[in-house]
Parts: structure tokens; C-alpha cells; sequence
């Protein structure tokens, strides 16, 4: 296997995986243990510090986006809070967002409806501060294509990325170079300053 081909396996069988539990399906095993494994590998050429990890859903239910993260556990362990680098499968499974994206749920939790707004606004600003990446990193709002409160977050938590199509995720090399740039923003964001916003 590699990180494209379970980029890849992710977006393309997940539809028919949700016709039945997540226990026990191959496909969640990919998502929790195989495709991590590949996203480790890419990794330890480029930082291996990262914390890794994969999710399907909880429980008995997946979820209506799965996802892969790096995460650095010096800013946070989790996809609830901090800033992370994180791949998302949108509901149209033609294409694979590389995201670098602030933690959902926390803000959900501090800002209650406003969460979104809240977001959007401290995404603006952190694209401002990493403006060096625009150009490598050009995604500036993504649209996962589900309803609720997850995936509307996201949507409103990302900073900058990449999409790409299915065809794309065959090319490995880019896959890495990309991951990189990535990793790279991510050192610079926590280098300026983390999500601390001064008043504006």
C-alpha cells in the first residue's frame, strides 16, 4: 500500500461501507490502522514527531466525513482542539482535502452558534499570517457537501490546503512534496504564534 492508494481505497469504498456497521469492516481497519501506517511512513522522512491517527466514525455509526490527521502533540492530540494537518473525504468522494485546520469541537463548545463565525473569522487572520504559503497551499475555503455540526465545522475550521482528484493520488511524490509543505506551514503557524489572534 501506499498513501495515495489509501487516500485513494478511502474515498472510493466508503459509499458501500455505510451500508452496514463500521465494526469489523476492512475499510474502517484502513482508516484506523492502515492508512496511518502509510501516513507514518510518509512522515518519517520529513518529521516524525507526529502523532498520527485515523477515524471512521465512533461507535456504531460512521461518520458522514472520515479523516486522517497529523497531529503535533506539542499543540494538541486531538482533531476537538489546537491546529492540525488533516486529509477529509467530502461527500461527493471525487476528491481528497488536505487541510491544515483548526480543532472543531472546542469552538463548537466555547462559541455555541457562533462557532462558525468564529472560525471563518480566526481563518482569515491565520491565512494572513501565513501568507507565505498561499501560493503552495492556495485552498482557501473547502466544501465537504454534508449537513451538521462536524461538517459544517470543517468547512469553517480549515486555514489552507490542497484538494485533489482521484486521479491525482497516484502521484506519490507530489503526495509527499505536498505533505511537506504542509508539515511546514504547520511549524510556521505554531513558529507566529499558534491561534492567539490579537484584537483587530
Amino acid at each position: 500500500m501506499s498513501l495515495g492508494y489509501a487516500l485513494r481505497r478511502i474515498a472510493e469504498e466508503y459509499p458501500l461501507a455505510q451500508a452496514g456497521p463500521p465494526a469489523g469492516h476492512p475499510l474502517a481497519a484502513v482508516i484506523r490502522r492502515g492508512a496511518p501506517d502509510e501516513l507514518r511512513r510518509a512522515l518519517a522522512g520529513i518529521d516524525r514527531t507526529f502523532l498520527v491517527k485515523g477515524s471512521p466514525g465512533r461507535g456504531t455509526r460512521w461518520a458522514a466525513v472520515p479523516w486522517l490527521a497529523a497531529f503535533d502533540p506539542a499543540v494538541t492530540t486531538s482533531a476537538t482542539q489546537g491546529y492540525y494537518l488533516v486529509y477529509l473525504f467530502p461527500a461527493d468522494r471525487e476528491a481528497v482535502q488536505l487541510s491544515l485546520a483548526q480543532g472543531t469541537v472546542a469552538a463548537i463548545r466555547a462559541h455555541g452558534p457562533g462557532a462558525g463565525a468564529h472560525l471563518r473569522a480566526s481563518g482569515d487572520a491565520l491565512r494572513d499570517r501565513l501568507a507565505d504559503f498561499a501560493e503552495r497551499l492556495p485552498e482557501r475555503a473547502i466544501r465537504l457537501g454534508c449537513a451538521g455540526a462536524l461538517p459544517e465545522g470543517y468547512e469553517a475550521a480549515h486555514i489552507l490546503g490542497l484538494r485533489y482528484g482521484l486521479a491525482d493520488l497516484g502521484d506519490e511524490r507530489r503526495l509527499i512534496a505536498d505533505l511537506a509543505t504542509g508539515v511546514a506551514a504547520y511549524r510556521a503557524l505554531k513558529a507566529r504564534g499558534g491561534l492567539q489572534i490579537a484584537d483587530r
